[in-house]
C-alpha cells in the first residue's frame, strides 16, 4: 500500500522515532546509518536497528546509502574492488537475514554538490542552490558544498561540508564509469536475489556530465533505462528521488521515469522533493512550488500501481527550525498527507485509521523490543477509501492556486523581510 515514512535520519533516537509516530506515520527509512564496521555491516547491528524501530511501533523500510569508503575503489575502478564487492555482497546477504527489504544506493565518487546554502526560499527559508559556473571555477572549489555523510555533524538534517572534496586529481570518463557500474551490478546482483533484498538506484545529484574529472552516469531517464537494461533482475529498482529528476527536465522528465519505471515495479520508493530550474543552474524550494505539480504526480504513481513509501528529501530549513529540521520535515509530510487523503489514499499512514487503531499505534511506544512491527501494526494499516471522483485531482489543484494567489495577497515583502 501506497504509504508516507520519515526518512534520512542516521540514528534511531528516540526524538526520530517519536517524531515519526507523532506524524501519524508507521514507518522509517535510514540514510547511512551509524554502524559499527569500516568495511561491511554486521547482522547482529543491523537486527538492533530494525528491533529499535519496532520497539517504538515503527517498521523499517528501508536503509539507503552504505558508507562511500565500502565501495569508492569499485566506482573509480581501482585496484582493491573486488575485495570490496565481496564485503558489500556480505553486507546485502546480512541485510536480507536481518528482514531489512531494502538497499538505496548511489553511484556517484563525487557525491552530491551544491553551491549554495541560502535563506533565499520562501519567506526566508534556508534553500540549497547549485550552479555549475561556479562548480567549474577551480577559484571557488572551497566554496562547493559536498554531501558527506561520513563527516556531518551530530543530527544535522543535511551533509553539506563546504570544500570537503572526496576526490581529487581523478579523471574518470563517462564510459569508464559504466563499465565500473555493470562490473558492481554483475558482482552484488546475485547476492541481493539470493537474499531477497532490493537494490534501490538513487539518480545523480546534480545531473552534470561530470564533476572534478569524474563522470557522471545517471543525469538523464534514458541512462536510467540503461541501468535497468544493465542489472536485468527483478532485484534493480530505482530509489525515484523526483527532485533530482525534476533537475533532468521539469514535469515531462518526472512522467516519463514513473510512466517507464511504474508499471516495470520498479520504482522501490520516492524523494518527493522539488526543485526551480534545471541542470545546470538550480534552487531547491518547497513542495508545490517546483518545476512539477505534486498533485498530478501523486496521481500518476497511483496511476501506474505504485505501492511503496514516499519519503520528504531536502527539505527547506525553516525558522527556529531544529538541526534534523523537523519543522520542514514536518510540513513536507503533512502536504503529501493531506494530498493522498483528497486523491483516496489516505497518505498510507496512521493518520486515517480509526481512533481505536490510532491509539493502538500510540501504545506501541510502551512496547516491549521482541515483537514484530509488521504484526503489531496489522490493524494500524489505513484501509483504502472509496476512489474520488473523476477530476478531484484538478479540482485540489485548482483549490490550491486559488489560496495560493489570495495568501500572496495578504503577504508584504515587509512582512518577510526580517525572517531567519
Amino acid at each position: 500500500m501506497l504509504r508516507i515514512a520519515a526518512g534520512q535520519a542516521a540514528r534511531p533516537t528516540e526524538e526520530y522515532l517519536r517524531f515519526a509516530a507523532q506524524l501519524g506515520l508507521t514507518s522509517v527509512q535510514f540514510n547511512t546509518p551509524d554502524l559499527p564496521g569500516d568495511k561491511r555491516w554486521e547482522v547482529e547491528d543491523l537486527v538492533a536497528l530494525r528491533k529499535r524501530c519496532e520497539s517504538f511501533g515503527l517498521v523499517l523500510e528501508a536503509i539507503e546509502n552504505i558508507p562511500v569508503a565500502f565501495y569508492l575503489n569499485s566506482m573509480l575502478g581501482r585496484p582493491g574492488r573486488d575485495e570490496e564487492i565481496e564485503h558489500v555482497r556480505a553486507t546485502i546477504a546480512n541485510i536480507g537475514k536481518a528482514e531489512i527489504p531494502v538497499l538505496g544506493y548511489c553511484f556517484m565518487p563525487q557525491s552530491v554538490w551544491r553551491t549554495s546554502l541560502t535563506p533565499t526560499g520562501r519567506g526566508g527559508a534556508v534553500v540549497s542552490g547549485f550552479d555549475a559556473a561556479v562548480a567549474a571555477d577551480p577559484s571557488r572549489r572551497n566554496e562547493v558544498l559536498v554531501a558527506r555523510r561520513d563527516l556531518r555533524v551530530e543530527d544535522a538534517k543535511d551533509s553539506w561540508t563546504a570544500g570537503s572534496h572526496i576526490v581529487s586529481d581523478v579523471s574518470v570518463s563517462e564510459e569508464q564509469m559504466w563499465d565500473n557500474y555493470a562490473y558492481f551490478m554483475a558482482g552484488i546482483i546475485p547476492a541481493a536475489e539470493e537474499a531477497g533484498i532490493r537494490l534501490a538506484l538513487h539518480p545523480d545529484d546534480p545531473p552534470v556530465p561530470e564533476l572534478d574529472g569524474v563522470g557522471r552516469l545517471f543525469r538523464s531517464v534514458e541512462a536510467l533505462r540503461r541501468a535497468a537494461k544493465i542489472a536485468s533482475s527483478p532485484a534493480w529498482g530505482l530509489d525515484l528521488c523526483l527532485g533530482t529528476v525534476s533537475e533532468m527536465g521539469g514535469e515531462a522528465a518526472v512522467f516519463d521515469a514513473i510512466d517507464f519505471f511504474g508499471p516495470r515495479n520498479e520504482i522501490v520508493y520516492v524523494h518527493l522533493r522539488d526543485v526551480h530550474g534545471h541542470g545546470d543552474s538550480f534552487v531547491e524550494c518547497f513542495l508545490g512550488e517546483g518545476n512539477y505539480d505534486p498533485v498530478a504526480v501523486l496521481e500518476r504513481l497511483i496511476d501506474v500501481g505504485f505501492d511503496g513509501f514516499l519519503l520528504d528529501d531536502h527539505t527547506p530549513l525553516l525558522v527556529n527550525d531544529s538541526p534534523y529540521g523537523h519543522r520542514g520535515r514536518a510540513h513536507a509530510i503533512g502536504y503529501m498527507q493531506g494530498v493522498l487523503d483528497v486523491l483516496g489514499r489516505g497518505g498510507g499512514d496512521g493518520a486515517k485509521a480509526p481512533r481505536a487503531q490510532r491509539s493502538s499505534v500510540a501504545s506501541s511506544l510502551d512496547a516491549p523490543v521482541g515483537a514484530g512491527a509488521a504484526e503489531r501494526l496489522a490493524g494500524t494499516r489505513p484501509r483504502r477509501v472509496a476512489a474520488v471522483p473523476a477530476g478531484s485531482g484538478a479540482q485540489l489543484r485548482a483549490l490550491r492556486n486559488a489560496t495560493s494567489k489570495v495568501t500572496s495577497s495578504m503577504v508584504s515583502p515587509a512582512s518577510v523581510s526580517g525572517a531567519k
